[in-house]
């Protein structure tokens, strides 16, 4: 290995101990930090502040190893590929017990390590106090208190990576179990050493069921693989119970004890208001009101500030008054061309439609509602979601941890569903992204509904709304039973209740806005000129005919509306935009319908290839012959029904 060679810095932890905070702090770099667990779903790399021979990796939060689920498979795969020299253990300070109990199995795989106690603040604010010497004594490693979102403890967390060393072994496990960890270590040794995780570590993963852990060993030991299955199946037939939850069990025990001597806990005659808050949110009684009142507040802020507000200023004092006149003038001035012209300002123009559509009124939405977003996520209530939609997720198949993409998906569709990777198996994987496909609208789209609704009236809303989850529940339904499978129970972090921090709410909404700039603005330029030369070649007008007899006979909409329809082909957003500019002409009943419509439709094309990425094309292209006739028969539907009651 040469000397130039960057040493390599793994950051481990559970969910939601704060890892991409402290990234961000060591590195600089900014990955999306969000207040719930499976926000890194792959290993993150970066460059370090405090040492430029340095590289530091950021992997997903592990519930516990040996791995089961994606994210812990990714981790997993970080250590026992990457040239790892130092791992940083990110515990949380208010759960130390199960903290250690990860500690107990990573301290055997033999690598230098540092643990530092994140949080330090919110335990202590919770009168739990850790005797920090002790501790590190015990482990015979750097133990740190930090509080990353405050910058507490960092300065001493890279001082301290000097010092980090192997820990010393929490447990010893039971004889018999030991005797089988012995030999599987020594024929580890023998047929597949790894240059940097120590055999005893490796061999009590294996035996515990590590899937990753056996796949390297048997792509390493070649002829000597069969002997190792050998060893392992012996073990599990001498355990007395299963082998897995055997020395899950010591390490929890080992950890318990441990924990038990380095705490103190401060007499509390009450929970802090940030404890109280938190349980009330998830209250079977007052959960519910309370997420109403969330969205409604969610409503007010994206709706009607800034889809009414917001977009008002922008689009017509701004653009249609200055901006747009001011351009078209130069323009027509200014080039000869009449097509050229027609291109840039005309009807379908690349400013008049493209740019003004993305700026005046799309921008304002998505900023306000990315601004809403980060402030849930911060404040620690996106998780909580989870458990008030654990019970209702298991009518379509699935638990409330994924409920996790879901939310994700009303900030981007196409990173929902890359992120459905946090669930346990893939036929939860599948129900998701097809129900994410379906019936989960974009940030762009979300905030085109609630601007084109929020002017007709909240009950035009609400109606969309019902639509959307009786739709997503019954899709749900029906998929469940008809995919063979299991459902998982639900297991998942929640993290104390806390003021959103201004600074990661912005740089979040920041970041977004930046993806939003960059991915989507020119999907729209596209989006206008697919549209320009449909109309110039008279395409447009012959699709408008051909789809008059679904558009206005069975949806109910002008005959214009098939224009949205086609641009809903690129990107549903901007099928909805094509909508929204035509609010003024549309009675109350025709919004709501086409919204419903535009809102099932297919997804945006950067979604689509996600899915077959994911679930393979064949799946993918089923999924969109499926939901397309699926989108016109519930629009159609609704079109007839609120005719009758409204």
């Amino acid at each position: 290995m040469s000397n130039n060679t960057p040493a390599t810095i793994a950051l481990v932890g559970h969910p939601n101990v704060g890892k991409s905070v402290l990234f961000h702090r060591l590195t600089g770099a900014y990955v999306n930090v969000s207040n719930y667990p499976g926000t890194t779903v792959e290993v993150t790399r970066a460059g370090t502040r405090f040492d430029r021979d340095a590289v530091l990796l950021d992997t997903p939060g592990v519930l516990a190893l040996p791995s089961r689920s994606d994210d812990e498979r990714a981790t997993m795969r970080a250590l026992l590929n990457e040239d790892t020299r130092c791992l940083v253990q990110v515990g949380d300070a208010k759960n130390l017990r199960r903290t250690l109990t990860l500690t107990a199995l990573l301290a055997e795989l033999g690598l230098p390590m540092v643990l530092a106690l994140n949080m330090h603040d919110e335990a202590a604010a919770r009168g739990v106090t850790v005797d920090i010497p002790a501790l590190a004594e015990e482990l015979g490693i750097p133990v740190l208190a930090t509080v990353a979102t405050g910058g507490e403890g960092i300065g001493e967390l890279t001082s301290s990576l000097a010092e980090a060393r192997p820990p010393e072994a929490m447990l010893r496990y039971d004889a018999g179990i030991e005797a089988d960890i012995a030999d599987a270590a020594a024929e580890i040794a023998r047929v597949a050493p790894h240059p940097r995780l120590a055999a005893r570590g490796l061999a009590i993963l294996y035996l515990g069921g590590d899937p990753e852990v056996a796949s390297w060993l048997e792509q390493t030991a070649g002829a000597g693989w069969a002997g190792l299955e050998n060893r392992r199946r012996a073990a599990v037939d001498r355990a007395e119970g299963d082998l897995p939850t055997l020395l899950a069990r010591e390490r929890t025990e080992a950890a318990d004890a441990l924990a038990g001597s380095v705490i103190q806990r401060a007499v509390r005659s009450s929970p802090l208001l940030s404890q109280r808050i938190g349980q009330a949110v998830v209250h079977p009684l007052w959960g519910i009101p309370i997420l109403l009142g969330v969205l409604f507040a969610v409503y007010e802020f994206v709706g009607v500030f800034g889809a009414t507000t917001l977009v008002g200023l922008l689009e017509e004092d701004l653009f249609e008054s200055v901006l747009n006149p001011a351009v078209t003038g130069f323009v027509q001035s200014a080039v000869d061309l009449p097509w050229l012209a027609d291109l840039l300002v005309g009807p379908y123009g690349l400013w008049t439609m493209g740019m003004t559509y993305a700026l005046a009124l799309i921008f304002p939405i998505v900023t306000t509602f990315f601004f809403a977003f980060g402030v849930l996520e911060d404040s620690g209530y996106l998780p909580r979601l989870t458990v008030i939609a654990n019970r209702l997720f298991a009518t379509i198949g699935l638990n409330g941890r994924a409920v996790l993409p879901m939310v994700l998906g009303l900030g981007c569709v196409t990173m929902a569903t890359l992120t459905t990777r946090i669930l346990h198996s893939p036929r939860e994987r599948l129900i998701t992204i097809f129900l994410l496909a379906l019936a989960i609208p974009c940030s762009a789209q979300l905030g085109v509904v609630l601007g084109m609704l929020g002017g007709v009236s909240f009950t035009a809303v609400l109606v969309w709304a019902l639509a959307m989850v009786g739709v997503l529940l019954l899709s749900g339904f029906l998929a469940a039973r008809l995919i063979p499978g299991r459902r998982i129970p639900l297991v998942t972090e929640l993290p104390p209740m806390r003021l959103p921090i201004l600074g990661n709410v912005l740089k979040k909404t920041g970041g977004r806005l930046k993806w939003y700039l960059i991915e989507v603005i020119p999907l729209f330029l596209l989006g206008t000129f697919i549209m320009y030369a449909l109309d110039r070649s008279g395409a447009l007008p012959a699709i408008i005919r051909a789809g008059e007899p679904l558009v206005t006979g069975w949806l109910g909409l002008p005959p214009e509306a098939s224009a949205a329809f086609v641009m809903g082909f690129l990107r549903r957003d901007f099928g909805a935009t094509g909508l929204f500019a035509m609010a003024h002409s549309l009675s109350p009943i025709q919004a709501v319908v086409g919204m419903i419509t535009i809102t099932l439709f297919i997804p945006c094309f950067a979604s689509l290839m996600m899915m077959v990425k994911e679930q393979g094309s064949k799946v993918a292209l089923g999924m969109v012959a499926l939901i397309v006739p699926f989108a016109f028969l519930v629009g159609g539907l609704f079109n007839h029904l609120l005719r009758l009651v409204w």
